[in-house]
Protein backbone atom coordinates (compact mmCIF):
# COMPACT_ATOMS: atom_id res chain seq x y z
CA UNK A 1 0.00 0.00 0.00
CA UNK A 2 2.78 2.38 0.91
CA UNK A 3 4.69 1.56 -2.27
CA UNK A 4 1.53 2.25 -4.32
CA UNK A 5 1.11 5.71 -2.72
CA UNK A 6 4.77 6.52 -3.35
CA UNK A 7 4.36 5.54 -7.01
CA UNK A 8 1.36 7.87 -7.43
CA UNK A 9 3.25 10.81 -5.88
CA UNK A 10 6.27 10.26 -8.15
CA UNK A 11 4.09 10.11 -11.25
CA UNK A 12 2.27 13.31 -10.17
CA UNK A 13 5.53 15.16 -9.65
CA UNK A 14 6.76 14.10 -13.07
CA UNK A 15 3.53 15.22 -14.70
CA UNK A 16 3.65 18.58 -12.96
CA UNK A 17 7.24 19.08 -14.08
CA UNK A 18 6.40 18.41 -17.69
CA UNK A 19 3.33 20.69 -17.61
CA UNK A 20 5.24 23.50 -15.93
CA UNK A 21 8.03 23.38 -18.47
CA UNK A 22 5.49 23.61 -21.24
CA UNK A 23 3.82 26.59 -19.60
CA UNK A 24 7.10 28.35 -19.15
CA UNK A 25 8.30 27.56 -22.64
CA UNK A 26 8.45 30.92 -24.55
CA UNK A 27 6.94 31.44 -27.91
CA UNK A 28 9.19 30.57 -30.77
CA UNK A 29 10.80 27.55 -29.05
CA UNK A 30 9.01 24.95 -31.14
CA UNK A 31 12.05 24.82 -33.40
CA UNK A 32 14.35 23.77 -30.52
CA UNK A 33 15.21 20.09 -30.22
CA UNK A 34 13.50 18.05 -27.56
CA UNK A 35 15.29 17.56 -24.30
CA UNK A 36 17.07 20.98 -24.25
CA UNK A 37 15.89 23.26 -21.49
CA UNK A 38 15.79 27.05 -21.66
CA UNK A 39 15.12 29.31 -18.75
CA UNK A 40 12.99 32.45 -19.00
CA UNK A 41 15.07 35.39 -17.71
CA UNK A 42 12.83 38.31 -16.71
CA UNK A 43 15.77 40.56 -15.84
CA UNK A 44 17.64 40.39 -19.16
CA UNK A 45 16.68 40.74 -22.80
CA UNK A 46 13.67 38.79 -23.93
CA UNK A 47 14.51 35.81 -26.21
CA UNK A 48 14.78 36.64 -29.90
CA UNK A 49 12.69 35.04 -32.58
CA UNK A 50 14.17 31.94 -34.23
CA UNK A 51 16.82 32.61 -36.83
CA UNK A 52 15.43 29.78 -38.94
CA UNK A 53 12.49 30.16 -41.23
CA UNK A 54 9.57 27.79 -41.16
CA UNK A 55 10.93 25.77 -44.07
CA UNK A 56 14.09 24.96 -42.14
CA UNK A 57 16.45 26.16 -44.92
CA UNK A 58 18.59 28.10 -42.44
CA UNK A 59 18.06 31.48 -44.08
CA UNK A 60 18.09 34.15 -41.35
CA UNK A 61 15.34 36.71 -41.04
CA UNK A 62 16.35 40.16 -39.64
CA UNK A 63 14.22 41.20 -36.69
CA UNK A 64 14.33 44.33 -34.48
CA UNK A 65 15.55 43.64 -30.93
CA UNK A 66 12.70 43.42 -28.46
CA UNK A 67 12.65 45.86 -25.51
CA UNK A 68 13.86 44.66 -22.16
CA UNK A 69 11.46 44.12 -19.26
CA UNK A 70 12.96 47.16 -17.52
CA UNK A 71 12.22 49.31 -20.56
CA UNK A 72 8.68 48.02 -20.73
CA UNK A 73 8.05 48.78 -17.06
CA UNK A 74 9.74 52.22 -17.05
CA UNK A 75 7.26 55.15 -16.93
CA UNK A 76 7.11 57.19 -20.10
CA UNK A 77 8.37 60.77 -19.90
CA UNK A 78 5.65 63.43 -20.27
CA UNK A 79 5.60 65.14 -23.63
CA UNK A 80 7.06 68.65 -23.58
CA UNK A 81 4.47 71.37 -24.31
CA UNK A 82 4.85 72.83 -27.79
CA UNK A 83 6.64 76.16 -27.96
CA UNK A 84 4.71 79.11 -29.38
CA UNK A 85 5.49 79.75 -33.02
CA UNK A 86 7.80 82.69 -33.67
CA UNK A 87 5.88 85.79 -34.67
CA UNK A 88 6.98 88.92 -36.51
CA UNK A 89 5.47 91.92 -34.69
CA UNK A 90 4.58 95.03 -36.68
CA UNK A 91 6.67 98.18 -36.14
CA UNK A 92 5.35 100.55 -33.49
CA UNK A 93 5.21 103.58 -35.80
CA UNK A 94 1.63 104.71 -36.34
CA UNK A 95 0.20 102.40 -33.68
CA UNK A 96 -1.47 105.28 -31.82
CA UNK A 97 -3.06 106.43 -35.05
CA UNK A 98 -4.42 102.94 -35.74
CA UNK A 99 -5.93 102.81 -32.27
CA UNK A 100 -7.30 106.32 -32.32
CA UNK A 101 -10.82 105.29 -33.28
CA UNK A 102 -11.05 102.97 -30.29
CA UNK A 103 -9.81 105.68 -27.95
CA UNK A 104 -12.29 108.15 -29.40
CA UNK A 105 -15.20 105.79 -28.79
CA UNK A 106 -14.22 105.29 -25.17
CA UNK A 107 -13.46 108.90 -24.34
CA UNK A 108 -15.92 110.90 -26.44
CA UNK A 109 -18.47 111.23 -23.61
CA UNK A 110 -16.08 113.47 -21.70
CA UNK A 111 -15.37 115.72 -24.69
CA UNK A 112 -18.96 115.79 -25.90
CA UNK A 113 -20.21 117.03 -22.53
CA UNK A 114 -17.68 119.87 -22.48
CA UNK A 115 -18.41 120.92 -26.04
CA UNK A 116 -22.15 120.90 -25.34
CA UNK A 117 -21.77 123.13 -22.26
CA UNK A 118 -19.45 125.61 -23.97
CA UNK A 119 -21.78 125.89 -26.95
CA UNK A 120 -24.70 127.23 -24.91
CA UNK A 121 -25.94 130.68 -25.86
CA UNK A 122 -25.48 131.92 -22.30
CA UNK A 123 -22.59 130.86 -20.10
CA UNK A 124 -23.60 131.80 -16.55
CA UNK A 125 -21.98 130.78 -13.27
CA UNK A 126 -24.05 127.63 -13.09
CA UNK A 127 -22.80 126.52 -16.51
CA UNK A 128 -19.19 127.14 -15.51
CA UNK A 129 -19.75 125.08 -12.38
CA UNK A 130 -21.05 122.26 -14.55
CA UNK A 131 -17.97 122.50 -16.78
CA UNK A 132 -15.71 122.25 -13.73
CA UNK A 133 -17.70 119.28 -12.45
CA UNK A 134 -17.37 117.43 -15.75
CA UNK A 135 -13.61 117.92 -15.63
CA UNK A 136 -13.35 116.66 -12.04
CA UNK A 137 -15.56 113.67 -12.81
CA UNK A 138 -13.22 112.81 -15.68
CA UNK A 139 -10.35 112.41 -13.14
CA UNK A 140 -8.59 115.59 -14.23
CA UNK A 141 -8.21 116.60 -10.59
CA UNK A 142 -9.63 119.54 -8.68
CA UNK A 143 -6.78 121.99 -9.20
CA UNK A 144 -6.34 121.36 -12.95
CA UNK A 145 -10.14 121.46 -13.44
CA UNK A 146 -10.35 124.89 -11.83
CA UNK A 147 -7.40 126.10 -13.89
CA UNK A 148 -8.94 124.95 -17.16
CA UNK A 149 -12.33 126.47 -16.28
CA UNK A 150 -10.76 129.80 -15.36
CA UNK A 151 -8.73 129.94 -18.57
CA UNK A 152 -11.81 129.13 -20.65
CA UNK A 153 -13.81 131.87 -18.96
CA UNK A 154 -11.11 134.39 -19.76
CA UNK A 155 -10.91 133.35 -23.40
CA UNK A 156 -14.69 133.49 -23.86
CA UNK A 157 -14.78 137.04 -22.49
CA UNK A 158 -11.87 138.19 -24.67
CA UNK A 159 -12.80 136.47 -27.94
CA UNK A 160 -16.56 137.05 -27.71
CA UNK A 161 -18.22 135.07 -30.47
CA UNK A 162 -18.34 131.30 -30.13
CA UNK A 163 -19.05 129.30 -33.25
CA UNK A 164 -18.83 125.49 -32.90
CA UNK A 165 -15.38 125.64 -34.50
CA UNK A 166 -14.29 128.34 -32.06
CA UNK A 167 -15.51 126.35 -29.06
CA UNK A 168 -13.75 123.21 -30.17
CA UNK A 169 -10.52 125.09 -30.91
CA UNK A 170 -10.64 126.80 -27.51
CA UNK A 171 -11.18 123.56 -25.63
CA UNK A 172 -8.55 121.72 -27.65
CA UNK A 173 -5.86 124.28 -26.91
CA UNK A 174 -6.68 124.31 -23.18
CA UNK A 175 -6.58 120.54 -22.88
CA UNK A 176 -3.35 120.36 -24.86
CA UNK A 177 -1.78 122.94 -22.56
CA UNK A 178 -2.59 120.68 -19.61
CA UNK A 179 -1.51 117.45 -21.27
CA UNK A 180 1.74 118.76 -22.72
CA UNK A 181 4.88 118.62 -20.62
CA UNK A 182 8.46 119.77 -21.04
CA UNK A 183 9.76 116.31 -20.11
CA UNK A 184 10.61 114.02 -23.01
CA UNK A 185 8.19 111.20 -23.78
CA UNK A 186 10.85 109.22 -25.65
CA UNK A 187 11.66 105.78 -24.24
CA UNK A 188 15.36 105.16 -23.67
CA UNK A 189 15.47 101.65 -25.07
CA UNK A 190 18.44 101.84 -27.46
CA UNK A 191 21.86 100.39 -26.78
CA UNK A 192 24.32 103.11 -25.80
CA UNK A 193 27.87 103.47 -24.48
CA UNK A 194 28.55 99.84 -25.33
CA UNK A 195 25.77 98.44 -23.12
CA UNK A 196 22.05 97.69 -23.35
CA UNK A 197 19.41 100.05 -22.04
CA UNK A 198 17.82 98.79 -18.81
CA UNK A 199 14.11 99.34 -18.15
CA UNK A 200 12.59 98.52 -14.74
CA UNK A 201 8.79 98.09 -14.72
CA UNK A 202 6.99 98.59 -11.38
CA UNK A 203 3.45 98.95 -10.01
CA UNK A 204 0.82 97.46 -7.73
CA UNK A 205 -0.93 94.12 -8.24
CA UNK A 206 -3.45 93.90 -11.04
CA UNK A 207 -2.32 96.86 -13.13
CA UNK A 208 -0.99 94.66 -15.94
CA UNK A 209 2.77 94.90 -15.45
CA UNK A 210 3.74 91.53 -16.88
CA UNK A 211 1.46 91.97 -19.87
CA UNK A 212 2.87 95.46 -20.40
CA UNK A 213 6.44 94.10 -20.36
CA UNK A 214 5.46 91.44 -22.89
CA UNK A 215 3.75 93.95 -25.17
CA UNK A 216 6.67 96.36 -24.92
CA UNK A 217 9.12 93.57 -25.80
CA UNK A 218 6.96 92.74 -28.79
CA UNK A 219 6.93 96.38 -29.96
CA UNK A 220 10.71 96.71 -29.58
CA UNK A 221 11.36 93.49 -31.49
CA UNK A 222 9.04 94.80 -34.20
CA UNK A 223 11.27 97.87 -34.41
CA UNK A 224 14.33 95.66 -34.93
CA UNK A 225 15.77 95.70 -31.41
CA UNK A 226 17.09 92.68 -29.51
CA UNK A 227 15.47 92.18 -26.12
CA UNK A 228 16.29 90.23 -22.94
CA UNK A 229 13.49 89.77 -20.38
CA UNK A 230 14.08 89.48 -16.65
CA UNK A 231 11.37 87.61 -14.70
CA UNK A 232 11.97 89.26 -11.32
CA UNK A 233 8.39 88.68 -10.17
CA UNK A 234 9.39 85.61 -8.16
CA UNK A 235 6.38 85.73 -5.82
CA UNK A 236 3.96 84.60 -8.52
CA UNK A 237 5.05 81.47 -10.38
CA UNK A 238 2.67 82.14 -13.27
CA UNK A 239 4.31 85.51 -13.92
CA UNK A 240 7.59 83.96 -15.10
CA UNK A 241 5.73 81.47 -17.30
CA UNK A 242 3.62 84.25 -18.77
CA UNK A 243 6.65 86.42 -19.48
CA UNK A 244 8.56 83.53 -21.03
CA UNK A 245 5.63 82.84 -23.36
CA UNK A 246 5.66 86.46 -24.50
CA UNK A 247 9.41 86.19 -25.12
CA UNK A 248 9.23 82.90 -27.02
CA UNK A 249 6.63 84.32 -29.38
CA UNK A 250 9.01 87.02 -30.61
CA UNK A 251 12.40 85.38 -30.01
CA UNK A 252 13.39 87.27 -26.84
CA UNK A 253 15.31 85.35 -24.16
CA UNK A 254 13.79 85.23 -20.67
CA UNK A 255 16.05 85.01 -17.62
CA UNK A 256 14.27 83.40 -14.68
CA UNK A 257 15.01 81.42 -11.53
CA UNK A 258 14.22 77.73 -11.14
CA UNK A 259 13.66 78.22 -7.42
CA UNK A 260 10.42 79.29 -5.79
CA UNK A 261 10.52 82.60 -3.90
CA UNK A 262 13.96 83.39 -5.34
CA UNK A 263 15.58 86.74 -4.62
CA UNK A 264 14.13 89.22 -7.18
CA UNK A 265 17.27 91.37 -7.09
CA UNK A 266 19.40 88.36 -8.01
CA UNK A 267 17.20 87.53 -11.02
CA UNK A 268 17.30 91.15 -12.17
CA UNK A 269 21.10 91.21 -11.83
CA UNK A 270 21.42 87.98 -13.85
CA UNK A 271 19.14 89.33 -16.59
CA UNK A 272 21.24 92.48 -16.94
CA UNK A 273 24.41 90.38 -17.03
CA UNK A 274 22.99 88.22 -19.83
CA UNK A 275 21.96 91.34 -21.74
CA UNK A 276 25.47 92.76 -21.48
CA UNK A 277 27.14 89.48 -22.49
CA UNK A 278 24.85 89.01 -25.49
CA UNK A 279 25.12 92.68 -26.50
CA UNK A 280 21.36 93.10 -26.48
CA UNK A 281 19.74 96.46 -27.17
CA UNK A 282 17.49 96.50 -24.11
CA UNK A 283 16.81 94.53 -20.93
CA UNK A 284 13.24 94.70 -19.59
CA UNK A 285 12.82 93.76 -15.92
CA UNK A 286 9.37 92.71 -14.66
CA UNK A 287 8.93 93.11 -10.88
CA UNK A 288 6.41 91.73 -8.42
CA UNK A 289 3.26 93.69 -7.81
CA UNK A 290 3.27 95.21 -4.36
CA UNK A 291 1.02 97.38 -2.25
CA UNK A 292 2.28 100.91 -2.00
CA UNK A 293 1.55 100.96 1.75
CA UNK A 294 3.74 97.92 2.58
CA UNK A 295 7.10 99.32 3.60
CA UNK A 296 9.01 96.02 3.49
CA UNK A 297 7.90 95.30 -0.07
CA UNK A 298 8.73 98.81 -1.20
CA UNK A 299 12.17 98.52 0.41
CA UNK A 300 12.74 95.33 -1.55
CA UNK A 301 11.87 97.14 -4.77
CA UNK A 302 14.48 99.74 -3.93
CA UNK A 303 16.96 96.89 -3.40
CA UNK A 304 16.27 95.52 -6.89
CA UNK A 305 17.21 98.87 -8.41
CA UNK A 306 20.34 99.21 -6.25
CA UNK A 307 21.57 95.72 -7.15
CA UNK A 308 21.10 96.37 -10.87
CA UNK A 309 23.09 99.57 -10.54
CA UNK A 310 26.07 97.57 -9.25
CA UNK A 311 26.29 96.20 -12.80
CA UNK A 312 25.03 99.10 -14.87
CA UNK A 313 22.72 102.13 -14.82
CA UNK A 314 18.93 101.90 -14.94
CA UNK A 315 17.75 104.00 -17.88
CA UNK A 316 14.00 103.91 -17.33
CA UNK A 317 11.69 103.17 -14.41
CA UNK A 318 8.18 102.80 -15.80
CA UNK A 319 5.28 102.90 -13.36
CA UNK A 320 2.24 100.98 -14.63
CA UNK A 321 -1.06 102.49 -13.48
CA UNK A 322 -4.59 101.32 -14.09
CA UNK A 323 -6.34 104.28 -15.71
CA UNK A 324 -9.64 103.29 -14.12
CA UNK A 325 -8.40 103.76 -10.53
CA UNK A 326 -8.46 107.56 -10.66
CA UNK A 327 -7.22 109.33 -7.53
CA UNK A 328 -6.25 106.04 -5.86
CA UNK A 329 -3.73 105.56 -8.64
CA UNK A 330 -2.22 108.91 -7.78
CA UNK A 331 -1.60 107.83 -4.19
CA UNK A 332 0.15 104.72 -5.46
CA UNK A 333 2.23 106.79 -7.84
CA UNK A 334 3.52 109.10 -5.12
CA UNK A 335 4.98 106.25 -3.07
CA UNK A 336 6.60 104.47 -6.01
CA UNK A 337 8.13 107.72 -7.21
CA UNK A 338 9.78 108.21 -3.82
CA UNK A 339 11.30 104.71 -3.76
CA UNK A 340 12.59 104.15 -7.30
CA UNK A 341 12.65 107.55 -9.05
CA UNK A 342 9.97 106.96 -11.70
CA UNK A 343 10.85 108.31 -15.16
CA UNK A 344 7.64 107.56 -17.03
CA UNK A 345 4.03 106.39 -16.68
CA UNK A 346 2.28 103.56 -18.53
CA UNK A 347 -1.50 103.94 -18.35
CA UNK A 348 -3.29 100.64 -18.93
CA UNK A 349 -7.00 99.98 -19.50
CA UNK A 350 -7.47 103.33 -21.20
CA UNK A 351 -10.00 101.63 -23.45
CA UNK A 352 -13.49 101.83 -22.06
CA UNK A 353 -14.22 102.81 -18.47
CA UNK A 354 -11.31 105.23 -17.99
CA UNK A 355 -12.29 108.89 -18.23
CA UNK A 356 -9.06 110.25 -19.69
CA UNK A 357 -8.40 113.08 -17.27
CA UNK A 358 -6.03 110.87 -15.26
CA UNK A 359 -3.36 111.71 -17.84
CA UNK A 360 -3.43 115.34 -16.74
CA UNK A 361 -3.64 114.53 -13.04
CA UNK A 362 -0.77 112.03 -12.87
CA UNK A 363 1.59 114.17 -14.89
CA UNK A 364 0.86 117.18 -12.74
CA UNK A 365 1.25 115.16 -9.53
CA UNK A 366 4.53 113.42 -10.37
CA UNK A 367 6.12 115.79 -12.82
CA UNK A 368 6.88 112.85 -15.15
CA UNK A 369 5.28 112.19 -18.52
CA UNK A 370 2.89 109.50 -19.65
CA UNK A 371 4.98 107.58 -22.17
CA UNK A 372 2.82 104.59 -23.08
CA UNK A 373 -0.88 103.77 -23.04
CA UNK A 374 -2.60 100.41 -23.12
CA UNK A 375 -5.74 100.55 -25.23
CA UNK A 376 -6.97 96.97 -25.22
CA UNK A 377 -6.24 93.29 -24.70
CA UNK A 378 -4.58 92.58 -28.04
CA UNK A 379 -0.82 91.93 -28.23
CA UNK A 380 -0.22 95.15 -30.19
CA UNK A 381 -2.52 97.38 -28.11
CA UNK A 382 0.32 99.27 -26.44
CA UNK A 383 1.14 102.61 -28.01
CA UNK A 384 3.41 105.61 -27.48
CA UNK A 385 1.41 108.43 -25.96
CA UNK A 386 0.81 111.36 -28.28
CA UNK A 387 -0.90 114.43 -26.69
CA UNK A 388 -2.48 115.81 -29.87
CA UNK A 389 -3.92 112.45 -30.91
CA UNK A 390 -5.19 111.89 -27.37
CA UNK A 391 -6.96 115.27 -27.13
CA UNK A 392 -8.47 114.95 -30.62
CA UNK A 393 -9.80 111.54 -29.64
CA UNK A 394 -11.38 112.99 -26.48
CA UNK A 395 -13.08 115.67 -28.55
CA UNK A 396 -14.22 113.09 -31.09
CA UNK A 397 -12.47 114.47 -34.10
Amino acid sequence: MIAYIILIVVVGVLLLGVGGSMLLRPRGMHGVRRGRARELDLTGPLPKASDQNSSGTGTSTATAPLPTAAELLAPSAPAAPPKPSLEKPPPSAGRMVRLRARLARSQSGFGTALLGLLSRDRLDDETWDEIEEVLITADVGVTPARQITSDLQTRVKVEGTRTPEDVRGMLRSELLAQVETEASRALRTQRHEGRPAVVLVVGVNGTGKTTTVGKLARALVGDGETVVLGAADTFRAAAADQLQTWGERVGAQTVRSDKEQADPASVAFDAVSVGIEQEADVVLIDTAGRLHNKNDLMDELGKVKRVIEKRTAVDEVLLVLDATTGQNGLRQARVFAEVVDVTGIVLTKLDGTAKGGIVIAVQRELGVPVKLVGLGEGPDDLAPFDPATFVDAILGG
